[in-house]
């Protein structure tokens, strides 16, 4: 026996609106969704409060519907639907920049409220392809709705608190405000995105936006929650077309091929990292240049090729010997010498050269201990242990392995965790040795509370 969905009759009663009269405005609103045969009527809307489940994007639909009678977001979560909708919807790549903007606040308030979305939000392998696809393809020039002018002042405002949000996730780890952010998206940049502007206003808003979706992507990938991690990303890819910021879409791809070879499909982190590379060029952003590159050789070094996973390498350490910091943009900042360095060492560890892993990791260290940046330290202070580990110095490696013990314990960062769950796998063919249970031992808490 089906049950009804008190939801939507509540918000259906709100709007003041006849069976009809919904059934009329869903019906209009599927024509501008491109969905000419969703052509319900009264019949059809008494199933849907009677508890029938609309096929997507039915839902979606209903919310933008609704939205726009009582002036403010209405979500399908709101209206008694499944959320997974809403979720696989933030996996598309839409060619409508209002659809994209209720994408990812609906995204954003399903993060706030977690109710049911770990759940309902898996990592899809293959999501990525078309919007790596639409970004080197697209141009787009479509207008947001009416409403209060938004002012540069507004953006600036946004931008100010970016650089407050990446400074905590790079200090404190992905764990510790991503939810304050994602409120802060929800509550202030998002509405923003649905008034009126100068072209000019509109290209920085998008660019701010496309920042902080982009930085809630981060954060979620580095605490281990790879499918939100992957529907912010895709969204602020979209939101970066949108501001016609090269670099910045760039950069985003460069996120997406992280986490494909993370995830271990390093052949669509070297395709993403190739897609970046071809929208960005060569003079835009040397420091995002660097990054593609060091993400291309980590992709290559886990398919196992050692002559272009090397002169990837060197690409990227040219590349990043042409940035100059004052022509980089603020969310750069992080590609320096300690990250570079990290993932290079990561790399060759891949490769098993362990000298020339140890050699990077160490000059990762060095530049993560004088900025305090514990996450990068404890990655590459594992890096070295491995490099250790694979010379059959398992007393280094022991060493190096507390010190990533300790520098983990600073942070929120499943990342960290994960290097340390390696180390333990690694040490294995070691059996018994008294080191091994040691660092075992000491390990335990931090792995426990994962």
């Amino acid at each position: 026996m089906k049950t009804p969905n008190s939801d939507l009759t509540q918000w259906l009663d709100r709007s003041g609106m006849s069976r009809k009269e919904l059934a009329r405005r869903v019906k209009a609103a599927a024509q501008t969704w491109g969905q000419p045969h969703i052509t319900p009527d009264a019949t059809t809307v008494r199933r849907w409060l009677e508890g029938d489940q609309p096929r997507p994007p039915v839902p979606e639909i209903l919310a933008d519907v609704f939205s726009a009678s009582v002036g403010y977001r209405v979500t399908t979560y709101d209206l008694g639907f499944s959320e997974s909708p809403a979720v696989d919807r933030a996996l598309v790549y839409n060619s409508s920049f209002a659809v994209t903007v209720e994408a990812v606040a609906d995204l954003g308030r399903a993060d706030v409220d977690r109710r049911k979305f770990l759940a309902a939000a898996p990592f899809a392998a293959v999501a990525a392809i078309g919007p790596s696809r639409d970004w080197l393809l697209n141009t787009l020039d479509q207008q947001p709705p009416s409403g209060p002018r938004v002012r540069l002042e507004d953006v600036s405002a946004v931008r100010n608190m970016f650089g407050e949000f990446q400074r905590m996730d790079v200090l404190q780890g992905g764990g510790s405000g991503r939810l304050i952010l994602a409120e802060y998206m929800n509550q202030h940049v998002f509405p923003l995105l649905r008034r009126t502007h100068t072209e000019d206003v509109r290209r920085a808003l998008c660019e701010a936006a496309a920042e902080q979706t982009y930085l809630l992507g981060w954060m979620a990938y580095d605490n281990g929650e790879h499918g939100i991690a992957q529907r912010y990303l895709v969204q602020s890819l979209r939101l970066a077309e949108e501001s016609r910021n090269a670099a910045l879409g760039a950069h985003v791809l460069a996120g997406m091929a992280d986490q494909a070879t993370l995830l271990g499909n390093p052949e669509e982190g070297r395709r993403l990292a190739q897609a970046g590379r071809a929208g960005l060029g060569n003079s835009t952003s040397a420091a995002c240049l660097a990054d593609l590159w060091a993400l291309e050789a980590r992709a290559l070094a886990k398919l196992g090729d050692k002559t272009a996973a090397t002169r990837a390498v060197r690409q990227s350490e040219a590349s990043f010997n042409r940035v100059r910091s004052e022509d980089e943009q603020e969310w750069a900042a992080f590609i320096d010498p300690a990250y570079l360095h990290g993932e290079h060492a990561n790399t060759f560890r891949d490769l098993e050269q362990a000298s020339t892993a140890e050699e990077h990791a160490r000059q990762s260290i060095d530049h993560a201990r004088k900025q305090r940046r514990a996450r990068r330290g404890a990655m590459s202070q594992a890096a070295l242990a491995v490099s250790h580990l694979q010379r059959r110095d398992l007393e280094a490696a022991h060493a190096a392995g507390l010190r990533t013990l300790s520098l983990s314990r600073q942070v929120k960062s499943s990342r960290c965790v994960e290097a340390v769950q390696d180390l333990q796998r690694r040490m294995k063919p070691f059996g018994r040795n008294r080191l091994v249970a040691d660092f075992n031992e000491r390990a335990r808490d931090l792995v426990a509370a994962a």
